[in-house]
Order: structure tokens, then C-alpha cells, then sequence
């Protein structure tokens, strides 16, 4: 999101992860602000029983855990890089110093936090009332209209990533595509799907 010559020019350092190894920890002080120049980071929060909540995937250019940045409160969620990655780290007040600078780059973070509240809102009603078919949907329906296509969108999850953004267990969204994809609401093609 911030261009590499101005994160750099804000003493941002590039920092190695390995694969599984976490970036962040749940109930930690938000100190950074991270962005992915390699690699891919999932933020996470497990439940009692161990099961993981996957909050949300992050890929290169991504950034994440900012909202505890401007809230000054706790990381809600863990990071975990899911390959070895490459992240920038600036600190809190650096970053800040940044975006009194670039009131753009401001203006940016103000729309992507209010896109991720959106989804946030979505997701949480969905797995409060909704069957599995309704909660798929909704969450491909979500990455299409942020693919910013009309086209026909290959939805770039696996069956597991779709099982930890909604709650349901991987064998229940097997079961509620192939019911989706009867009734013509979505496709699979080559096993992947397309809304």
C-alpha cells in the first residue's frame, strides 16, 4: 500500500519471516506497522476448543494489524506467515509522522479500514444466523466486488482458507459448493470455483 521508497524513507525495516513463524501475538501492544513485500500472512484467534477463526489473508503489498496502530489498544488476532515472507516494519510514530505527510496515503488507510469493517460486519452476521450456503456466498460475493470484475471471478481460496473465514468446517463447505454449484449459483471448473 505505502510505496517502498517512502516506507524506506521513513526507516522501515525489512525483516525475514520463516514459514509458521508468527509475526504478531494476540494481546500484544500494536508498536508497528507491517507490510508484505514477498509472502503471504494469515491473522488468526483460536477458540477454547483449539479451532482457529481466520480473520483474514494477506499477500504482497498487504498490509495488516493497523486498526490497533490508530486505536492504541491490543493486537485482537494473531499473525502468522504461511511462507517465508518478507515484511516491512515501521514504527508507530514513524508511521504516523508518514501519513501527516502523505495525507493520500492517509486517505487510503481510511478507506481500506473502513472496507475491512464492512466485511467484518458481514461475516459476523453471517456466522451468527445464516446456513452454509448463504455464509459461501456472501463471503465470494465479497472478494468479487472488491476484484472490481463483472466478469466471471475464480475465487482465489482453498476449501480450507473458505472453511476458516466462515467457521464452518472444511467437510461442510465441500458439501455447500456442490449444493451451490447445483443450483447454478456458482461454478467449478477444473475444481475451482467461479462466481
Amino acid at each position: 500500500m505505502i510505496p517502498e521508497d517512502i516506507i524506506q524513507q521513513f526507516g522501515a525495516n525489512l525483516k525475514n519471516y520463516a514459514k509458521d513463524q508468527t509475526i504478531i501475538r494476540e494481546g500484544e501492544f500494536a508498536e508497528f506497522y507491517f507490510q508484505i513485500k514477498t509472502g503471504h500472512v494469515k491473522m488468526y484467534n483460536l477458540t477454547e476448543d483449539g479451532k482457529e477463526f481466520v480473520q483474514g489473508f494477506f499477500k504482497k503489498d498487504d498490509s495488516f494489524g493497523e486498526p490497533p496502530l490508530f486505536g492504541a489498544f491490543k493486537y485482537p488476532a494473531t499473525a502468522l506467515a504461511l511462507d517465508a515472507s518478507e515484511i516491512y516494519m515501521l514504527p508507530k510514530v514513524s508511521f504516523f509522522k508518514l501519513l501527516k505527510t502523505h495525507p493520500d496515503i492517509h486517505l487510503k488507510f481510511t478507506k481500506l479500514i473502513c472496507k475491512r469493517m464492512v466485511y467484518k460486519a458481514k461475516i459476523a452476521r453471517e456466522v451468527s444466523i445464516y446456513p452454509p450456503e448463504h455464509r459461501i456466498l456472501t463471503l465470494l460475493h465479497h472478494l468479487k466486488g472488491n476484484s472490481k470484475t463483472d466478469n466471471s471471478f475464480e475465487v482465489p481460496l482453498t476449501r480450507q482458507q473458505i472453511s476458516d473465514l466462515t467457521g464452518l468446517r472444511v467437510e461442510t463447505v465441500i458439501r455447500a459448493i456442490k449444493k451451490l454449484e447445483k443450483s447454478e449459483a456458482l461454478a467449478i471448473i477444473d475444481r475451482k470455483v467461479f462466481i
